[in-house]
């Protein structure tokens, strides 16, 4: 327990930036001394500059990111210059490759520098104009023509395959995005896709064994993500979120935006045959104008045309993937838009598939710091984007200390076994027999 109290001070504190479509959000958090995440600070806007998870005007965005960022830094009391922002759009592809590599030094074995060359090898390929590489995520491995290698650190081996899942992006897009972080007086640490983000704060260990389909219904955008065995098998993102129910809502009741949104959020249900025919909702009328009355069971008509549409696309890119019978954990849905009533049990008359409401609780700790209310907020699915970024950016910073601290205590050894090591016969043998000689010389013997 110990070495946790201490490993929790000096946990990092990172900042995670959710430029979605309706809002933006900056979440500041670290590790808790149990491992959990404990949310520091939050800061939301609204978010004017972003259509379909796309950039469209960088003024309204920068002012957005500074007013979230400012509220999140006041109620953290962090001064906050570094970020990680998550990346969507329908501009986001997806595709599979192989590759090899082989090593020359044959008396060691596969280290993790070796995966690093293979993966710096696929930031190298040659993307149609316009296009480059966001991520590139290592799947199976194949040691010296032995396949389906999860990890293959530790290993002997000359020729090491991997396949990889390659995630890129309009370089206008990505570009656009950094520019707003700048301009906001910040620096973008790390660039993280959406739905991969979402999975880290929704999804558990056992479930991408078992093979499940995440479905982020935002505002602008819905973001699939596919794993199978513990790794990811496919990202897609389709242009229609929540927005596209509000505008639907706003022609088919010809009400005002507002009135859509409130509609949709209270009254709103994705089967219309779970309300009554005598239901009836009255909206406020326009300046001295009668109060306008719109029937429930037609509000949920025009609901789930729409999220019918979007669960189609869907159910299309879980078949295209080729793990339609392979997801045993089905479909689970996050996001602002998993908020509607009724929407798993369409979800499962649509796909034929096992849904259920993913909540980013199970990682947060809770912080009685934060604000009445504040806690409760963060279980919510909207959310899930933001605590994703913050649990993403936890971790790669967590591994850039651990990996500097490895590369310190490797100094000292080495040090000592040139003090140690003599010239003539003893150094020949002491480089021909080295492995055997270094099982001798334990640690214990240079202190």
């Amino acid at each position: 327990m110990e070495k946790n109290l201490t490993s929790a001070k000096n946990s990092p504190i990172v900042v995670g930036l959710d430029i979605g479509t309706t809002k933006i959000c900056a979440i500041v958090g670290r590790r808790s001394e149990y491992g959990k995440i404990e949310v520091l600070g939050i800061g939301k806007a609204e978010s004017a500059g972003v259509t379909r998870g796309v950039v469209s005007n960088i003024q309204k965005t920068v002012q957005g990111i500074v007013s979230a960022v400012e509220d999140a830094s006041t109620q953290s009391n962090v001064d906050i210059k570094v970020v990680n922002v998550g990346i969507a759009g329908q501009h986001i592809k997806s595709l599979q490759h192989r590759g090899i590599l082989t090593r020359k030094d044959l008396n060691t074995e596969i280290q993790k520098t070796d995966i690093d060359r293979l993966v710096a090898d696929m930031y190298k390929l040659v993307m149609p104009p316009g296009e480059e590489i966001i991520h590139v995520l290592p799947q199976e491995f194949t040691v010296d023509n032995e396949p389906g290698i999860k990890d293959p650190i530790g290993m002997a081996g000359v020729r090491l395959e991997a396949n990889f899942h390659i995630i890129s992006g309009h370089v206008s897009a990505v570009r656009n995005i950094i520019k707003c972080v700048n301009n906001g007086g910040l620096e973008a640490d790390d660039l993280i896709l959406e739905p991969l983000a979402s999975s880290e704060a929704v999804l558990s260990d056992e479930e991408k064994e078992a093979g499940v389909a995440l479905v982020d219904i935002g505002g602008g955008t819905t973001d699939i993500a596919i794993f199978h065995e513990g790794i990811i098998r496919h990202t897609a993102v389709i242009p229609f979120g929540g927005n596209s129910v509000t505008e639907d809502i706003r022609e088919g009741c010809s009400v005002m935006r507002n009135q859509a949104e409130l509609l949709k959020t209270r009254f709103g249900s994705a089967l219309a045959e779970e309300n009554k025919d005598n239901e009836i909702i009255c909206v406020p009328g326009l300046k001295g104008r009668e109060p306008k009355e719109i029937s429930a069971k037609n509000l949920a008509y025009v609901i789930q045309a729409r999220m019918e549409e979007i669960i189609e696309h869907v159910y299309y890119e879980i078949k295209s993937s080729g793990y339609e019978k392979k997801l045993i954990a089905g479909i689970i849905i996050t996001g602002g838009g998993a908020q509607l009533k009724h929407l798993p049990q369409l979800v499962e008359y649509v796909t034929g598939l096992d849904c259920r409401v993913g909540y980013p609780n199970e990682h947060l700790a809770k912080n009685e710091v934060l604000p009445k209310g504040t806690y409760d907020e963060l279980k919510s699915p909207m959310y899930a984007t933001s605590i994703g970024l913050l649990i993403k950016g936890i971790q790669s910073t967590e591994e850039i200390l651990e990996k500097q601290d490895g590369d310190v205590k490797e100094e000292k050894p080495r040090m000592i076994e040139e003090e140690k090591t003599g010239f003539g016969l003893f150094d020949k043998l002491l480089k021909k027999g080295k492995e055997f000689i270094k099982d001798d010389i334990k640690d214990e013997d240079y202190l």
